[in-house]
């Protein structure tokens, strides 16, 4: 019996209409551009009727931030998980690091979307790196003040402006992943990045 429930957790969940729509909006944005995308196209990917987008969101514009926010609730809450039962916190920057790299490097239109189509409109940016982006870094942040606390990080710099530093690095490089020509495994960097970021806080 127990056999036939780990069985069955671990056949993937049917995506909602909600989510088909946001999954169908992701690839439409990335592929045609934010500003010359159409409702239609979007409905037509995801296999509703034009009007059923409406149903769940008020337009274009609530389509693109809700990509961005169930995406990064969604990467923080999978991020907290995976730092929670370590200890070290070098190794905790190092996981960070990777979750980064791979959630992105493994879904090269969210990438884009991410990268790309929310960065055209200050707007845009304003709205969402007010909470969102303040929270992913006060992750960050947390690790490097608990390595202070532990005496193995320099208690000389700034935890906030460590968090951001490291954001804008690994943020750097999947915005080099899309514009590169090269096709290879964004989390393959990790290793190199992570000593990088570590050599310059110990």
């Amino acid at each position: 019996m127990a056999r036939q429930s780990l069985v069955a957790s671990e056949v993937p969940r049917p995506q909602s209409k909600r989510e088909r729509i946001l999954r169908a909006a992701t690839d439409v944005f990335a592929q045609s551009g934010y500003f010359n995308a159409k409702v239609s196209e979007i409905a037509k990917a995801a296999g509703v009727a034009d009007g059923t987008i409406y149903l769940y969101f008020d337009g274009k514009e609530d389509l693109l931030t809700s990509i961005f926010r169930d995406h990064t609730r969604n990467y923080l809450q999978s991020l907290e998980r995976d730092v929670a039962n370590v200890n070290r916190p070098a190794e905790r920057i190092r996981i960070a690091i990777r979750h980064h790299l791979e959630t992105l490097g493994r879904d090269r239109s969210l990438a884009i979307v991410a990268q790309v189509e929310l960065r055209h409109s200050l707007k845009f940016m304003a709205l969402l790196s007010h909470q969102e982006v303040a929270d992913y870094l006060n992750i960050l942040r947390k690790i490097v003040e608990q390595g202070q606390a532990d005496g193995v990080f320099r208690r000389s710099l700034h935890p906030q402006l460590v968090a951001k530093a490291i954001f804008g690095i690994v943020d750097e490089m999947v915005t080099s992943w899309i514009l590169s020509e090269k096709d290879y495994a964004l989390a393959d960097q990790t290793d190199d990045v992570a000593e990088f970021v570590l050599n310059g806080l110990v």
